[in-house]
């Protein structure tokens, strides 16, 4: 899966053609997490508090690239 940032020790991994909704996995220390580029919420998985918020940030200031012209 390619990685498409890397911050703070959290890894973010898309496939830009996967299923629906649009989404990203997350990986960081032990935790694995799945999140809803459009909705902005945890799928599955579990973040610590402050990583998933630093995550949630992240995804509200690139949503329209990772949305991407054809999910807009």
């Amino acid at each position: 899966m390619p990685t498409i940032s890397t911050f703070y020790g959290i890894v973010i991994q898309m496939f830009y053609r996967d299923h629906a909704p649009p989404h990203f996995h997350v990986r960081y220390a032990e935790y694995k997490a799945v999140i809803d580029v459009r909705k902005l919420v945890l799928l599955e998985g579990q973040l610590p508090r402050r990583a998933l918020q630093l995550v949630l940030d992240w995804t509200e200031l690139h949503q329209a690239e990772l949305l991407g012209p054809v999910h807009i």
